[in-house]
């Protein structure tokens, strides 16, 4: 295993591995203006959303790691304290990148990457109307974490306001994740596209308890077929199949593998781990269970 040691690693090569192992990352594409009233545009990376009650948001516009400098966004905040952050889609991925050129401080974002500016109600920067989502953020706090370069700078907002563009919703009016059709960022020149095909649902744990893998049995555990998923999906269930829902399954769902394999043990446990691992791959842990289970009754 290649092991750095972040206190002596050159700057440019700890932010590769840091960006690359770290990701997908939502992208800020964050609208300011400075005290002339000249705005800009400029997507970050380091961004998520930590708190609901209240609303916040934290992006991170870092120095330049050649330079050294301060973004125009950072320059801008300090002097008007507001900022719209636009969410990123596909539909207009190529015109975020186009954007985050270097152009000079006093050169329009907007009119660069084509993209159009919007009133906000709230605040001075203006929205991205092509954006599906767009956030009207006081600035709250912000926190520099050093003065060279690649040193980031914890830009701290208040949500006041979100826009969504109704498009994007699904019946009950909640965003869909399958139509907002994000984007996020990888190491180097890589993005991702969350579309139906990348994604999954795992059902989260708010209210049920798993078993825990403490309580899956040894034989399954140490299983060459099933893997550390696979696992985590049989520690999920609440309660474990009793052994009559078991017997009654191996006898009416898998009577002819035990009969196929009756002379060789090794084979047959391998075929139902195999089984067991497509029920899982369908989301049907309980059938997974009892198929797991029919081994040693």
């Amino acid at each position: 295993m290649l092991t750095i040691d972040t206190s002596i690693t050159k700057n440019p090569q700890l932010h590769h591995y840091l960006l690359g192992a770290v990701g997908p990352r939502p992208i800020c594409f964050a609208s300011t203006i400075n005290k002339e009233g000249i705005p800009n545009l400029a997507p970050f990376s380091f961004f998520n959303v930590f708190s609901s009650n209240p609303p916040i948001a934290v992006f991170s516009p870092a120095r330049s790691g050649r330079t050294g400098k301060q973004k125009d966004t950072f320059n801008n905040i300090k002097e008007v304290p507001e900022v719209v952050i636009n969410i990123v889609n596909y539909s207009i991925v190529h015109q975020m990148s186009l954007a985050s050129s270097p152009y000079a401080p006093d050169e329009n974002e907007f009119v660069k990457s084509g993209l159009t500016p919007l009133k906000s109600e709230l605040i001075k920067p203006h929205r991205i109307k092509e954006s599906p989502v767009q956030m009207e953020c006081k600035v709250i706090e912000i926190k520099e974490l050093g003065d060279q370069g690649g040193a980031g700078n914890l830009v701290i907002c208040e949500i006041l306001k979100i826009h969504i563009d109704e498009k994007i919703l699904d019946k009950n009016n909640m965003i869909d994740q399958l139509k907002i059709d994000l984007v996020s960022r990888m190491g180097g020149n890589w993005y991702c596209r969350a579309d139906k095909n990348s994604m999954f649902e795992i059902e989260k744990p708010i209210i049920s308890k798993g078993v825990g893998f403490d309580n899956i049995p040894e034989d399954i555990l140490n299983s060459k077929i099933l893997t550390g998923n696979d696992l985590g999906m049989l520690g999920g269930i609440e309660a474990i199949p009793n052994e009559t829902e078991v017997n009654d399954y191996k006898l009416m769902e898998l009577s002819e593998l035990f009969m196929e394999y009756e002379d060789n043990a090794s084979q047959l446990e391998e075929e139902l781990h195999k089984k067991a691992q497509i029920l899982l791959q369908d989301q049907n842990i309980e059938d997974a269970w009892k198929t797991l289970l029919t081994f040693n009754n």
